[in-house]
């Protein structure tokens, strides 16, 4: 589908979704989001949702300014997926064993690492900027100064909530690996602080919404945010890089007989902002809950944990500023899922998907997402599908 555009206040929203299947909520903070004095475009995903301070699955275009709630506080998540030689042949009848080894190489859930895991453990891994990149930790705020010890032993671990690792089949038979993860702790506690700066700018007083609290240019406090959020956001793809790496360390350990080999890994935020240039203006771009899908660009768009994910390539679209959504979107609240739906649902909608089946994920069952089908019918002028993935194995936080 193409877009609609519905009326905004500053700028016109445009959206790739029907209008009128969007929560009330979740409209009236894209209204808030359209009438902010720097903003300069805003498109919206078929994923979209509500979410705090800006919708989910929109992209918000700013000269001048960037809202660090419209980030998110997970900064960088993202994904990352490889297909490997192996075919489902290759396969064992029962997973339960391999997503066990999965879960002890890589921690879920609030764990870490016992120690900070090194990049040069793995072969063929490039190890040039990581002394450096480790040494900027000195150049972020205060607040988070005293976290270094966990942010090193967290590198390369899952966390919790909607984060996963999968091991996926496509259509042909091929086995690929995926993940789902971002900057972890250190993270979330960058853009909480962050946030609560800008909330306290005297050019943020008088906003409809006080999360929508931006930070200015040629300011000190852009500059400060600017430093920690490029900084988590490497973090984010670090993070993903050695847990791809310990993923696939596992699959060569337990198929050694069929000598697995990988392609190279397609790895892309979808809470970050981007320097980008559009009608020649350059502008601060911010996708929360939504992928870069510039012309060629390799994407991918999850849905839930028992209905498969596809590989996308961009189609660059600059009416969506060349992007596509981040996978499937919630239809409901997690609470209204626990509320709504048992383990036996849970079962039912996961069978054949070695997997947890308990209380703790009821809130990740597939009925709680939308149609990930549906989603990606919406936005064939976003992206082309490359491959359709369903999951055999997924490891939840």
């Amino acid at each position: 589908m193409s877009y609609t555009e519905v009326p905004g206040v500053r700028v016109p929203i445009r959206m790739w979704t029907d209008p009128t299947t969007v929560e009330d909520v979740a409209m009236q903070q894209l209204r808030n989001v359209s009438s902010l004095p720097w903003i300069k475009g805003l498109a919206v995903m078929p994923d979209v949702h509500y979410g705090k301070g800006a919708t989910v699955g929109s992209v918000i275009a700013m000269h001048g300014a960037v809202c660090p709630a419209a980030v998110g506080v997970d900064i960088g998540c993202g994904m990352s997926a490889v297909k490997t030689s192996l075919t489902a042949n290759d396969l064992p009848g029962d997973l339960s064993r391999l997503r066990s080894k999965v879960e002890q190489a890589i921690p879920v859930g609030r764990g870490m690492h016992d120690d900070p895991v090194a990049p040069d453990r793995f072969h063929g891994m490039a190890t040039s900027g990581w002394d450096s990149f480790w040494d900027r930790f000195d150049g972020l705020a205060e607040a988070v100064k005293f976290r270094a010890d966990r942010a090193t032993k967290q590198m390369g671990t899952l966390g919790g909530g909607n984060h996963f690792v999968e091991v996926c089949l496509d259509e042909s038979g091929a086995v690929w690996l995926m993940l789902h993860s971002g900057s972890r702790n250190i993270g979330k506690e960058l853009a909480e602080f962050h946030i609560g700066q800008a909330q306290k700018l005297p050019h943020n007083q008088g906003l409809v919404d006080r999360d929508l609290a931006v930070f200015v240019s040629d300011t000190p406090q852009m500059a400060a945010y600017r430093n920690d959020l490029f900084w988590a956001q490497e973090y984010a793809k670090k993070n993903r890089a050695i847990m791809m790496a310990l993923l696939q360390d596992v699959i060569r350990k337990e198929f050694k007989k069929a000598r697995p080999t990988f392609d190279e890994v397609i790895s892309c935020h979808h809470n970050y902002v981007s320097e980008e240039r559009y009608d020649g203006m350059d502008l601060l771009v911010t996708r929360k809950g939504a992928i870069r899908a510039g012309s060629g660009d390799h994407g991918i768009i999850p849905g839930s944990m028992g209905t498969g994910s596809y590989i996308v390539r961009g189609l660059g679209n600059s009416a969506a500023f060349n992007s596509a959504s981040h996978g499937a979107g919630r239809r409901m609240s997690r609470n209204a899922a626990k509320r709504r739906f048992t383990t036996r649902d849970l079962e039912d909608q996961t069978r054949g998907v070695e997997c947890r089946k308990d209380s703790g994920v009821v809130d990740e069952i597939p009925a709680a997402y939308k149609p990930i089908d549906q989603v990606i019918d919406q936005q064939r002028d976003l992206v082309e599908v490359v491959a359709k993935l369903k999951q055999v194995v997924c490891v939840k936080g």
